[in-house]
């Protein structure tokens, strides 16, 4: 039943109904002010609007500092020499296009040296390694967030612990390879890949950047396929993933792909079938080395995992089903892998932050043993990052610096010319030395004719490095100033060195493990002569 009001509630001023009145009529005249709620509710959001100005990448941003200035830390720590394919398809391809004188990582390394083109040229070098360890670390740092999203912030910490700590991840994180930026992206995507817990899942953006992975190393493919698959299989809105997801990105990004290569190729090229068919179709990668099948189990994967593969195995029993999917990819991809012929350690390097989710959880769950395990984990791997870094390695790198100084100290340029004779692609080219000097090495380049005994200029020149030496350079006009060499092969010209006046004046240590044609140190041999001399190499 009604109350009804009285007539005290009817005047101005009066009781509770008059307030209200009194309000309604003046909501128009002013603004009210509100007093402060003392919720709960309310004052997480506060928290939370605080928090994330001192947040980056929704993190604390002194945990990104730390892992930044760590990451820079290691950039300058890795002096070493890995693979070729970091500086020639990158640095190289990027300097010959600036300084006209022999993408996302073409635009990265393109950009850099057309800004700096005045600086040193040790700074040139330094720059995209520098910019490749912060992208290196945002992926650490997301790798982190996810894990403490799926699990909490103690087996996030340990994820992180063994991530950082991975030699491998270490030796290759701030290197020019596309392989690296295949492994940031991969990461950078997981973290937005719709797993079991994930609070920051989005479709647009994980398959944008698995596509921008794809773009810059089709490869990629392989190992998002069994997580894509899973995706479709569990989204219940189909067609709507495909349609409005997928494709739009897809289609976006193979796009942007092709104009790029249209306007730097000069002709419509789709590079990412190229690639399929040079590396797979052809099987062409074998004329680089081929191993047997089953490498990557026996091999591949247990070294560049190193010590963390008892903690990973260990990992793999402990950790919850929704975890299946990232063990399932790294099996997957060592199994598709394992079909092609040609294999290297830096082509599975994508998978190994999916293990250390398996190796952070195995720390989680030891108890008495923890402390010696982290202590064992930390200094072997330690041992191996800065041995692999600052040791193995590093002479055909140190080559060049001196090149470069021989460059920089002759006023008549013209007058030096340099032959590496090494196998090919050994030493990095102009980017390192930045100087127009006459420069030449060994040729290899893969056989596209079909031949059944096809041998480059670098195979001939090691079946008789004597007479190709003799027969190359048939006057003196012919000879270099300077010829670069492993030590393995000096016993085998020295008759060529005495006869041309060759001295050694360099010596480079490069490797205690000498093997095939790389030789323990890189020796620099400089032709003296008594008077002036022209010298021209023959290209």
């Amino acid at each position: 039943m009604r109350r009804p009001l009285s007539k005290r509630g009817m005047e101005p001023g009066g009781g509770d109904a008059s307030l209200t009145l009194h309000g309604l009529q003046n909501r128009s005249h002013g603004k009210i002010k509100l007093r402060k709620r003392k919720s709960t509710l309310y004052f997480n959001t506060q928290e939370k609007s605080a928090r994330r100005r001192g947040d980056l990448l929704g993190e604390n941003i002194y945990l990104l500092l730390f892992t930044i200035a760590l990451r820079i830390i290691n950039c300058f720590l890795v002096q070493t020499s890995f693979v070729p394919d970091e500086y020639w398809q990158s640095l190289e391809v990027s300097h010959h296009m600036v300084f006209k004188y022999p993408l996302w990582f073409l635009f990265q390394t393109m950009s850099v040296y057309s800004s700096w083109k005045l600086c040193s040229v040790s700074f040139r070098i330094w720059i995209p390694r520098l910019a490749q360890a912060l992208l290196s670390a945002v992926a650490d740092v997301r790798l982190y967030s996810l894990m403490k999203q799926l699990e909490n912030q103690e087996v996030a910490r340990w994820v992180f612990f063994c991530q950082l700590c991975s030699w491998f991840t270490w030796y290759c994180c701030t290197r020019t390879l596309t392989n690296t930026m295949e492994t940031v992206l991969t990461i950078i995507a997981l973290f937005y890949y719709p797993l079991e817990g994930s609070k920051s899942m989005n479709s647009v953006k994980y398959s944008s950047l698995v596509a921008l992975a794809f773009i810059i190393r089709p490869t990629a493919v392989i190992l998002w396929t069994p997580l894509l698959f899973r995706h479709f299989c569990q989204e219940s809105r189909k067609l709507d993933l495909i349609l409005h997801h997928f494709l739009p990105v897809g289609f976006v990004t193979l796009s942007l792909s092709l104009m790029i290569d249209r306007i730097f190729f000069g002709q419509w090229t789709l590079v990412q079938f190229n690639f399929l068919k040079f590396n797979v179709l052809q099987n062409l990668g074998t004329f680089y080395g081929s191993h047997p099948w089953h490498w990557y189990f026996s091999q591949g994967f247990p070294v560049i995992l190193g010590t963390h593969l008892p903690f990973f195995i260990h990992g793999c029993y402990l950790a919850p089903k929704r975890y299946r999917i990232l063990l399932v990819t790294v099996l997957w991809t060592l199994l598709v892998y394992s079909m092609l012929s040609h294999k290297e350690f830096r082509f599975i390097y994508p998978v190994l932050p999916f293990c250390m989710v398996f190796c952070g959880y195995s720390l989680t769950h030891l108890k008495t043993w923890k402390k010696p395990a982290l202590s064992f984990l930390f200094l072997s791997n330690l041992f191996l990052a800065l041995y692999t870094g600052l040791v193995h390695q590093r002479g055909t790198l140190d080559v060049m610096s001196h090149i470069q100084k021989v460059c920089y100290n002759n006023p008549n340029k013209s007058s030096a010319s340099i032959f590496i004779m090494m196998p090919c692609h050994s030493t990095p080219y102009y980017s390192h030395v930045h100087c127009p000097l006459p420069m030449r090495f060994l040729q290899c380049p893969p056989d596209l004719t079909g031949k059944s005994h096809y041998l480059d200029e670098a195979d001939v020149f090691y079946l008789n490095p004597l007479n190709w030496l003799h027969r190359e350079f048939h006057d003196d006009a012919s000879l270099p100033t300077h010829l670069i060499t492993f030590s393995i092969l000096e016993e085998e010209i020295s008759a060529f060195l005495i006869s041309s006046n060759y001295k050694r004046t360099a010596v480079f240590f490069h490797t205690h493990l000498p093997e095939g044609r790389i030789g323990s140190h890189v020796y620099v041999y400089e032709r003296k002569l008594k008077g002036k001399f022209n010298m021209k190499m023959k290209f």
